[in-house]
């Protein structure tokens, strides 16, 4: 795939459509935000973004104890943001990841609107956190996308709205 790092708006569908979704736009966005020394300046879309793909094999080849890294502590972050960026996108009231893991990998993901807690999630093997594809990266998060959107809508006064 031909497609640099420019911005997200350069992304154009080559062989796969799911580079167009407005989840994987945001993860290349926050996966930026996150590249202070511009490793990523130049690469592809599907470089930058391959970093949340691990297959079964992948995953059983590290270790079941172990602490995670820097970079992988910051792909998990980078997605509960991407997250709470959709949901701000949504329903138009400020969305606020907060997300807390420990040096063994073990944490909680929480995003908030408003007084409203939307997504609370329970992390565990941070390790080895990433996903079979980002097709299932994107279904992953647009399931906590609806759940969120869904509480927001019950709860409107809480979440300020």
């Amino acid at each position: 795939m031909s497609v640099t790092l420019a911005s997200a708006s350069t992304i154009e569908p080559a062989d796969d459509p799911i580079y167009l979704t407005d989840f994987v736009r945001e993860m290349l966005r926050q996966t930026r935000a996150l590249d202070s020394y511009g490793q990523w300046d130049g690469k592809t879309v599907a470089a930058i973004l391959a970093g949340y793909v691990l297959s079964k094999e992948q995953k059983r080849a590290i270790p079941t104890i172990g602490d995670p890294d820097e970079v992988t502590l910051a792909r998990a972050k980078a997605f509960h943001n991407a997250i709470a960026v959709l949901i701000e996108k949504e329903c138009g009231q400020m969305a606020v990841p907060f997300v807390q893991i420990t040096h063994e990998g073990f944490g909680r993901a929480l995003i908030t609107v408003g007084k409203l807690v939307v997504m609370d999630r329970t992390l565990r093997d941070v390790h080895r956190f990433g996903f079979d594809s980002l097709s299932k990266m994107k279904t992953e998060a647009d399931k906590h996308l609806a759940v969120a959107l869904e509480i927001i809508g019950k709860y409107p006064d809480v979440a300020g709205m």
